[in-house]
């Protein structure tokens, strides 16, 4: 089973109709800390402000049980929002405490683009990972954001795009992905890539 984390902010459905879509039988939208920790995969989706959403996660009880399951080796996909809380800080109004997963900032687009960056672009290759798998190199994905994560270590990117300059645009940490579009949106190629989040989490499953 793969749960659709709901801590009150993002297209969650939009999610879970894309993920059943693409094949994966068993999608569940739940902000039940129980029903996260019992997954044998997470995604965590989300829309809004780093601050809010931190706040959300850790109010309802969700940190906890995300964290738990990453730290067990469960397949986790972070989108938009998502990836961004990977951080261990973001900085959008303030100063504000992110996952920890992945070290780095979560940092404003850079000076003289229009925000948000909203539509289709080209996503470049930096390595070879299962979550591109059959997509070609430099298709296009659909970003709305203003705000992006930025690695300490840049080995863990293995997507990228630019817009002002080039950022992450994806990320994998062991069996932690994420990724700064919205495949939920992003037509075939965002169908393709769930679908192999979906056959990721299939493959890991030992329980």
């Amino acid at each position: 089973m793969i749960a659709v984390v709901d801590y009150g902010l993002g297209n969650l459905r939009s999610v879970q109709k894309g993920l059943e879509h693409a094949g994966v039988a068993d999608v569940v939208v739940s902000g039940d800390p129980a029903v996260v920790s019992a997954a044998s995969g997470v995604v965590l989706p989300g829309v809004g402000a780093f601050r809010d959403a931190a706040a959300q996660l850790e109010a309802g009880g969700l940190r906890e049980a995300v964290l738990e399951r990453i730290a067990s080796g469960s397949p986790f996909l972070g989108i938009c929002l998502g990836m961004q809380l990977l951080a261990d800080v973001g900085f959008e109004g303030g100063e504000w405490r992110g996952l920890g997963v992945i070290g780095g900032t979560c940092e404003k687009l850079p000076p003289g683009v229009k925000l948000p960056h909203i539509g289709w672009n080209s996503v470049a290759y930096p390595v070879e990972n299962k979550l591109f798998a059959g997509i070609p190199e430099h298709t296009a994905f659909y970003f709305v954001h203003s705000y992006h994560l930025k690695p300490n270590d840049e080995a863990c990117i293995i997507g990228s795009t630019g817009y002002g300059s080039d950022f992450a645009a994806a990320v994998c940490l062991g069996e932690v992905f994420a990724v700064q579009f919205h495949p939920e949106k992003s037509s075939e190629a965002g169908l393709k890539l769930l679908g192999n989040f979906g056959r990721i989490v299939e493959g890991n499953d030992t329980r």
